[in-house]
C-alpha cells in the first residue's frame, strides 16, 4: 500500500530520520520506540505535514513525495493528530458529517458511540474550550472511523484517554482492522496496543532497530 524510500529528515544539521526504508500493506502496524526517536515526524511526513529533506513515498504505487496534506487525504491517507485542532463556531455533529464517508446517518451514532460519548449530549457541543483534550481525542478517533480511510495513521491515540476509553480504544481497533479493512498505522507506547498489532517497528535515533514482537522486551 505505502512505500517509504530512503526517508532522511534533517533540521538544523540535527538528524530526526535517518534513511527509513519501510513498506506497510493492508495490516495493523504499530510503531514504537523511545521520546524523541523520530515516531511521530515520521507519521506527519507520511501524511504531509512535513516534507522529508531526501527520500521517496509511494502511495499505491504512486509516488506523492510531493503532494498536499489534501491531496494524500484525496487519495485515501487518514490522520488523526495527537493534539486535536479546535474549530471555534462548529459543533462535533458538523465535523462528523464532513468525516462521514457514507450515507447513514447512524454511522455517526455508532462512531461517537464507539468513543464512549454519548450522542444525545455531545452531537451539539461546540468545538470550545468546554472539551477537554480527551475528548477532542475521542471526537477526532471517531471521525478517523467515519472517513473509511484506504491508510489511517493515529499518533499516541491514548493520550488523555482514560483507563474505561482506553479499553474502549483497543476495541474500535479491532473492529477496523476486522471491518473496515485497510493498513493502519498507530504511533504507541501502550503494550496493549502493541499487542494487537500485526507488526511492530521500533525506532531509536531515527533508524528502524527492529521490526518484531520480541521487541516489547526493548521498549524503555
Amino acid at each position: 500500500m505505502i512505500r517509504l524510500e530512503h526517508i532522511c529528515y534533517v533540521v538544523d544539521e540535527k538528524v530526526i530520520l535517518d534513511d527509513i526504508n519501510l513498506e506497510l500493506g493492508s495490516e495493523f502496524i504499530a510503531i514504537t520506540g523511545p521520546n524523541g526517536s523520530g515516531k511521530s515526524t515520521l507519521a506527519k511526513i507520511i501524511m504531509g505535514l512535513i516534507t522529508p529533506t531526501s527520500g521517496k513515498i509511494y502511495f499505491e504505487g504512486e509516488d506523492i513525495t510531493n503532494l498536499t496534506i489534501d491531496e494524500r487525504a484525496n487519495r485515501g491517507i487518514g490522520y488523526a493528530f495527537q493534539q486535536p485542532v479546535r474549530f471555534k463556531g462548529l459543533q462535533v455533529k458538523d465535523l462528523l458529517e464532513i468525516a462521514n464517508s457514507s450515507d447513514d446517518r447512524n454511522a455517526i451514532y455508532g462512531a461517537i458511540s464507539a468513543v464512549g460519548l454519548d450522542p444525545k449530549l455531545y452531537l451539539r457541543r461546540e468545538l470550545n474550550d468546554t472539551l477537554s483534550g480527551g475528548e477532542m481525542k475521542r471526537i477526532e478517533i471517531a471521525m478517523a472511523v467515519l472517513r473509511r480511510a484506504k491508510l489511517s495513521i493515529f499518533d499516541e491515540p491514548e493520550a488523555g484517554i482514560d483507563l474505561w476509553s482506553f479499553q474502549n480504544l483497543i476495541h474500535l481497533f479491532e473492529h477496523m482492522r476486522e471491518e473496515i479493512g485497510g493498513g493502519i498505522l498507530v504511533i504507541s507506547h501502550q503494550e496493549r496496543i502493541l499487542n494487537i498489532a500485526d507488526r511492530i517497528i521500533y525506532l531509536k535515533d531515527g533508524k528502524i532497530q527492529d521490526d518484531a514482537q520480541d521487541v516489547l522486551e526493548t521498549i524503555d
